[in-house]
This record gives C-alpha cells, structure tokens and sequence, in this order.
C-alpha cells in the first residue's frame, strides 16, 4: 500500500500518527507538495479526485480518501493495539468522542489557523480576518470544555488512548501556526498532550 500524505497538514498527520501507534511498517508513504499544487495534477487527481491528501492506494490500484475512513480501514487490517473500540458500546462512544474532537475541537482550530496564519496565504487564498476571530472564540470556548471533562479521565475517550486522542491532538497541534499552546489555565489539557507526547503516536512530526 502507498499513503499519499503531505508534510505538516492535519488530516494527513491523524492517518501518520494511527499507523505509528499501530506499529505498522509496511506502508510506503508518498510525500505530495501542496505549495506546488501537487494535488492538482491529474495523475494525483486519478487517484485523489477531490485533490486531497491523505489518500490511501491498496497494492490493486483502489483508493480510499478522508482521513477517518482511511484509519477505519487500518484498524481493520491491524486490530492491535485497538484505536476505535472493542464492542458495540465501546466503538459508539469512541465515535462519539471522536467526533467530538474533531467537529467542536480541531475543525475551529484549522479554521482559525487557516484563515489567520500569514504562513498559509501563499496556500489559502481567501484568507478572512473576521473568521479568524470567530473560530479563534470557538477554539478557545471547547478547550476550557475539553479541561474540564480531561479532570476526570487520563484521555478524551475515557481510560485508554484511541483515536479521539489523535483527532485532538492534530487539531491542537496544527495551532502552533498561530502560537496557540495550552498553558496553565488548562492544566488538564496541557496534562494530556504531555501524556500523548509519550506515545508512538506523540513522536510523529507536526
């Protein structure tokens, strides 16, 4: 299998840190430029017809984009360590932390950076102050939220690492980009991603 991936991007990211704390080494990962448009060739198109990356490429030629179908597909191949649950129970309520994550939490995030880091404009073309700010206010809100459910449980999900923690942390980490960190007046939130920086997962650059 091939992962197209792209160096710094979020979504990308997710799928590297699920296979390096899965321990997989059998992928081969292809680097895509996106300052150079490399997702717009039409040889990457053919495989990617939205020009997204990631984009999974299985040894028969298919493909599988959006990041969260491409690790639903890794945890079926590589069940071990278990990322996304065990029964029926436990998968809904990882789902439902995931998702979690990923709309409340990391999507403001992105939307904050993408629209208000100066590191993007030669990518992001209508950059728009205002909704900097807006999705700044939004990020910032469900951070003090997320502290407060981290004070009762060591990861987002509950007692395990799983892929709630990677969706966050993505998120989280891409804000670097406007300096955004957790700092004191998050202790649980800071606890957290020291916590996660442990990891397989934690290793992988952002």
């Amino acid at each position: 299998m091939k992962l197209f991936s792209a160096a710094y991007a979020p979504n990308p990211r997710r799928v590297m840190m699920f296979i390096a704390e899965k321990g997989v080494t059998d992928i081969e990962v292809v680097q895509v430029d996106l300052v150079k448009g490399e997702h717009r060739e039409p040889d990457f198109r053919a495989k990617s017809p939205l020009a997204q990356v990631p984009t999974l490429e299985l040894d028969d030629g298919r493909t599988i984009t959006e990041s969260r179908a491409i690790c639903l597909y890794l945890e079926a191949l590589y069940p071990e360590p278990n990322l996304m649950g065990r029964d029926a129970f436990e998968r809904a309520s990882i789902e439902m932390w995931d998702r979690r994550a990923e709309l409340l939490f990391a999507m403001p995030l992105l939307m904050w950076v993408r629209h208000g880091s100066p590191m993007l404009e030669a990518v992001e073309k209508n950059q728009n102050a205002e909704v900097a700010s807006w999705y700044q206010a939004q990020a910032l809100r469900m951070a003090k939220w997320l502290d407060g459910e981290l004070a009762h449980r060591p990861w987002i999900a509950g007692d395990r690492f799983t892929i709630a923690d990677i969706t966050a942390a993505c998120g989280m980490d891409f804000a670097k980009m406007v300096r955004w960190r957790p700092g004191d007046d998050l202790p649980n939130l800071k606890r957290w991603r020291a916590a996660l920086a442990e990891r397989p997962a934690g290793q992988t650059p952002a």
